[in-house]
């Protein structure tokens, strides 16, 4: 069955019309918008949860929109063994609602960050990384304030014993433990990644290294 992409907007995501054109426009999968107090998701079999701010960061990134009236839906899909996908923003949804291990911390310098920087693939062998090569580097771009992966020793061992790691950064730019930027849940249909690859999908935004990280989602429901 062909990928029926959906990309559900909060009050405040700001990477949502980006990542449809990416969708829509550069890899040509069916995609719709889905409101935050939509009681389903649909007939979507993909969701995306994008970049942005939702509920202005209150209380913490993610907090509030982990309980928008869609989150529901989602998470039924997602533990149903729908394919999930959350950046920056959206991983730290990921995380508050439970679907992926671990937390966002502020910072490590205590500021905002945004610049392109440089991630190895950790793992080729997902739904989310297929169409890289194993220690590919890649060039992508970050903008976050609460980047800074953390989890207890336990998971950690989890995540490297399991292959969860999808992306880890080459320079370490947030403090994120063990240096990841990307990460799956064990049964492999949710990832969470704080880069967005959506700005990095287009020759004239830069470069295409967040191209393949699209095509090998749509590709798996192929």
């Amino acid at each position: 069955m062909p990928a029926k992409a959906g990309i559900v907007v909060f009050p405040g995501s700001n990477c949502d019309n980006d990542l449809y054109h990416v969708l829509k426009d550069v890899i040509k999968a069916d995609t719709e918008f889905l409101w935050h107090k939509d009681g389903s998701i649909g007939d979507r079999n993909l969701i995306f949860l994008p970049g942005g701010f939702s509920y202005g960061d209150y209380l913490r990134c993610g907090a509030i929109a982990r309980f928008s009236p869609i989150m529901k839906d989602v998470v039924r899909f997602a533990n149903n063994g729908g394919v999930v996908v959350g950046i920056c923003n959206g991983f730290q949804v990921l995380c508050e609602a439970g679907l992926l291990p671990g937390a966002l911390l502020v910072n490590e310098n205590l500021e905002f960050i945004c610049k392109t920087v440089t991630l190895k693939v950790e793992n080729n062998k997902s739904i989310f990384t297929a169409d890289y090569g194993i220690k590919e580097e890649i060039n992508i771009p970050i903008a976050h304030g609460e980047g800074n992966y953390f989890c207890d020793e336990d998971t950690l061992q989890e995540l490297i014993s399991n292959n969860q790691i999808l992306f880890t950064y080459s320079s370490n730019p947030n403090g994120s433990l063990n240096d990841i930027a990307g990460i799956q849940n064990k049964k492999r249909n949710i990832a969470g990644l704080m880069p967005h690859p959506e700005r990095a999908s287009e020759t004239e935004l830069g470069g295409k290294d967040g191209m393949a990280f699209f095509r090998s989602i749509v590709e798996s429901f192929e």
